[in-house]
């Protein structure tokens, strides 16, 4: 018999990582996660197609400048239109990958795992987060940056970026918007829940709901003013300040800069209850 060696207490003479890293493992191993998925991959590179369209448009109105004047000129609008039809993937992206993040940790009984190690709540919140908004800024702010940098090239010149300096940092802001919002939505909903699917109707639902919501009141009332109770149209209304559009809703734009701030501070505190290492029964 091999003789039993003593156990005794012994200093750790591994490694030692910082505190404060644990949302980066988090963050990588979900990117991966969606990486390995072939219908996912899918979504991403229809995601881009309509960047290759402005692209081809960049470039005709480029080399043929009198069709500018035909209705496909480059400015500002332009660069604010290709981040509204960005929602569309903005949506099914937002659903694909977010309605698991939290929904399946909480089916497995993860967070005691999770939350039982030197792991900060906001640190696991922030890792999860990350999964969405790289994904999501991916298809908004990547492309809307790489468009301006096409009509550089194409032009040859710095001419476009000195007539219209606030448009870069208008990409920026928009695509920000945008990302925190459904990101910061989307995972308070998947921590109600231990289901993806049931995540993911009720993410659809506020989304048309709240629309529904403004098309009828404005019927009832005949004024664009009650945009503030759909999600979509306070993001459209806080796109036209921001690119310096007119404003397509009557809906003062502090309104709806207060209401997405309000529904991300919502967000923040349905987390705040929900993630939790151990679960609370009331």
């Amino acid at each position: 018999m091999s003789p039993i060696h003593d156990q005794s207490y012994r200093r750790y003479e591994g490694a030692r990582q910082p505190p404060g890293r644990g949302w980066s493992v988090i963050l990588s191993a979900g990117l991966r996660t969606m990486l390995g998925r072939k219908l996912f991959l899918g979504l991403m590179v229809l995601a881009w197609i309509p960047f290759i369209v402005r692209t081809v448009q960049i470039y005709v109105v480029t080399m043929y400048p009198t069709i500018a004047a035909q209705g496909l000129p480059v400015d500002a609008r332009m660069f604010m239109k290709f981040l509204e039809h960005q929602s569309v993937f903005v949506f099914f992206v937002t659903i694909y990958v977010g309605a698991g993040l939290i929904a399946n940790d909480r089916r497995a009984n993860a967070l005691q795992i999770y939350l039982s190690k030197p792991l900060l709540r906001m640190e696991y919140i922030g890792g999860k987060l990350g999964v969405l908004a790289t994904y999501l800024l991916l298809i908004t702010l990547v492309p809307g940056l790489l468009l301006v940098a096409m009509q550089i090239m194409f032009s040859g010149s710095l001419e476009f970026v000195k007539a219209n300096a606030f448009v870069i940092p208008a990409i920026v802001l928009a695509s920000l918007v945008r990302v925190l919002v459904a990101s910061f939505t989307m995972l308070a909903l998947s921590s109600l829940s231990k289901s993806t699917r049931y995540v993911a109707v009720l993410y659809t639902g506020t989304i048309f709901f709240t629309e529904a919501m403004y098309g009828v009141l404005t019927l009832v009332t005949g004024s664009t003013r009650v945009a503030w109770v759909s999600i979509t149209g306070n993001l459209d209304r806080i796109a036209d300040l921001i690119f310096r559009q007119p404003a397509r809703y009557e809906t003062p734009a502090i309104v709806s800069a207060l209401v997405l701030a309000g529904l991300v501070a919502v967000s923040i505190s349905v987390l705040e209850r929900r993630v939790r290492g151990v679960e609370v029964v009331s």
